[in-house]
């Protein structure tokens, strides 16, 4: 019964934090959330609306590293990996009107949240396990994911991970809306805070 009332919940907005306010400064979007819940693919269509660039940390960390996400976490570690993914948050505080996709863990790390809540509105993105799994148990490209039992190794990180995702300005459900659905979402989210922040 608890979970069913937690996933009606989830087929709403799932939750607005009041964190936006006069004394902050909103240049930019990011875009949080488990891998799957459609950050690429919403993110890409936003910059598209807003006329801003579209910047993926991933990217940005394969580009610094020279090799794929992949590769790096299976030679170097998930540690290292997250030493560069925190030097990338930290670099992207000089940007101005840019979306910005992150990566599924980035704020999970409470230091990364904060620095990107000093210059972006952040929604985060999700979906439930089951809807996450169907989206990514063809890639091959998910280090996290392979496992034995990919769809249990979603529900743990998923469920670690949710009081962090919590703490983004919008969490907001992507399992039961189109990707132009999200986005107009999302968009409306962001040009409200926009102007509860304008001086």
């Amino acid at each position: 019964m608890f979970a069913r009332r937690k996933l009606l919940l989830l087929r709403r907005v799932c939750a607005i934090n009041k964190t936006v306010n006069e004394t902050r400064a909103i240049r930019n979007l990011a875009l949080a959330g488990f891998m799957g819940t459609g950050k690429s693919a919403v993110g890409r269509q936003i910059a598209v609306e807003l006329g801003f660039p579209f910047v993926d940390t991933d990217e940005l960390i394969e580009a610094r590293v020279g090799k794929r996400i992949t590769d790096f976490f299976a030679q170097d570690g998930e540690p290292a990996f997250r030493k560069i993914e925190s030097e990338v948050v930290a670099e992207l505080a000089q940007r101005r009107g840019a979306v910005i996709s992150t990566g599924g863990g980035l704020i999970v790390d409470p230091a990364n949240l904060a620095s990107l809540k000093a210059h972006a509105f952040v929604v985060c993105l999700w979906a439930s396990p089951e809807m996450i799994f169907e989206r990514t148990r063809h890639a091959s490209h998910r280090p996290l994911l392979q496992t034995a039992d990919p769809l249990a190794r979603i529900r743990e990180l998923l469920a670690a991970r949710e009081p962090a995702y919590r703490q983004a300005d919008v969490l907001l459900n992507t399992e039961f809306r189109s990707i132009k659905e999200v986005t107009q979402q999302v968009l409306h989210q962001f040009h409200a805070a926009r102007r509860a922040s304008a001086p």
